[in-house]
């Protein structure tokens, strides 16, 4: 009976304060300018990936959200699995015993079963925390040993490109990189750790909406072909502000880290516009959450919240600790849960049951209240948000224990099933680039609803 070794490992989402747009190379999947984001906490939004391998798998399978999908044409997936075998090392048992040589690995199949616990309609970068749990589950399958810092990195880049970020905690950053015949200096770094500033909080508003019609990637070639601007802010505007907000987060001047964060979401969304045809990714919603939260630091009379929109309308709104009751009872006042499903499927609508008690408790100040009704959003208008994530800046890969795998130990074929021990949703198809279409799916206090 062959061997068979596998491993459990869960990746978190990240969301850009720098924003990545435009590939300087389509094959090594590089990109024209550097990018910063947050690492989020896994307590709410990770995807977990189980690898099992053993050469007795004739073929290299993968199952998403419970169905097995077809990867023979999948080459970023490849990619991933052929990039960690090359760093393979061999096994040994704690007793000393080779269980595996490095030479062999290579006979090895590769079985793999993925899902995520947070709504794949969302537009929370499944992909980036799926292929960044795929590569940190292979590495840890195979042994793999980096040859240099950030090689997996490099790895996971070729899957998604903002998945070379999720392999670390904290603030990170995608150095784009100067060696464009190989993209092994096109890498992730760690910036800060995840404990570095305890106190920064993101407010997360999924906003209803339709599948957008302009995927990320077809956008981005269009963006690099059609925009001037694009190419304006990648060689003149992004070196500049990526040193500033490190510094900023460095030193935890959220007033400057702020400004920046929203800077260049502002910019980014522009670019798009500049494009030719345009493309549209923000909708009414997002920009009515832009206008409520510049009218709220004008009452502060400081930047105490910094809004960041990446390829769709949901709005990630960066915080300190000691202003999120009163941020989220602002936001509740003019994006509320829709008053019917709230009454059918209770109070899920904010992740976090004990900030919306307080929220819903929290007395706004009027004149604030009427700043932002200046805005032109009514308040009490429900529907327009499907859930409010409330979360922070966390660590890394975890490597999970053998309950939680989601393959089979005795066979290596798929166990997990959708819908069952708090799955949120579930992985989109098209996670690995397969170029399918994924159901979407939003928790409401343990049913779902197929967007």
């Amino acid at each position: 009976f062959a061997k068979m070794f596998s491993a459990t490992v869960s990746a978190p989402t990240n969301i850009a304060c720098v924003k990545y747009w435009g590939k300087k190379s389509v094959a090594l999947n590089t990109p024209i300018n550097s990018s910063v984001s947050v690492t989020l906490d896994q307590n709410d939004l990770k995807a977990v990936t189980t690898v099992c391998v053993s050469k007795s798998f004739k073929k290299d399978r993968l199952w998403l959200n419970g169905t097995e999908e077809d990867v023979t044409k999948s080459k970023r997936f490849m990619a991933c699995i052929s990039g960690v075998k090359r760093l393979a090392t061999t096994k040994v048992s704690t007793e000393g015993e080779v269980l595996v040589d490095k030479s062999e690995w290579k006979h090895f199949g590769v079985h793999v079963s993925s899902m995520n616990t947070f709504p794949t309609a969302a537009g929370l970068a499944s992909s980036a925390a799926g292929y960044a749990a795929l590569v940190a589950c292979l590495a840890e399958v195979f042994g793999a040993k980096e040859t240099y810092p950030g090689e997996l990195s490099t790895i996971a880049r070729q899957g998604s490109g903002s998945a070379c970020r999720s392999l670390y905690g904290g603030f990170v950053a995608w150095r784009m990189g100067k060696d464009h015949d190989t993209g092994e200096d096109s890498l992730a770094q760690q910036v800060c750790d995840e404990n570095h500033w305890p106190e920064l909080r993101a407010l997360i508003l999924v906003v209803s909406d339709e599948k957008k019609d302009t995927s990320s990637t077809e956008g981005m070639s269009t963006s690099v072909n059609t925009s001037e601007l694009l190419g304006y802010r990648a060689s003149t505007v992004v070196d500049e502000r990526m040193r500033s907000i490190e510094k900023a987060y460095t030193e935890r001047d959220f007033e400057t880290f702020g400004k920046i964060t929203m800077q260049d979401s502002n910019q980014f969304h522009a670019t798009c516009l500049d494009t030719y045809p345009p493309i549209f990714y923000m909708n009414d919603v997002s920009k009515s959450v832009i206008k409520i939260v510049h009218a709220y630091n004008r009452w502060k009379g400081k930047v105490a919240a910094a809004y960041t929109f990446d390829a769709g309308p949901n709005a990630v709104i960066y915080h300190l600790e000691d202003v999120a009751d009163e941020l989220l009872a602002l936001m509740l006042q003019y994006f509320p849960d829709d008053k019917f499903l709230g009454s059918l499927f209770g109070s899920s609508f904010v992740n976090n049951p004990q900030a919306w008690d307080r929220a819903k408790a929290f007395g706004l100040d009027d004149e604030l209240l009427r700043m932002c009704d200046a805005k032109g959003r009514a308040r009490g208008m429900g529907g327009d948000v499907k859930k409010v994530y409330i979360t922070k800046s966390g660590p890394g890969p975890i490597v999970l224990s053998k309950e939680e795998a989601l393959l089979d130990p005795e066979t290596g074929l798929n166990c997990y099933v959708k819908g069952v021990a708090g799955d949120g949703g579930g992985v989109a198809l098209g996670l690995f680039g397969l170029g399918l279409i994924g159901v979407g799916f939003v928790v409401l206090g343990g049913a779902g609803l197929v967007l």
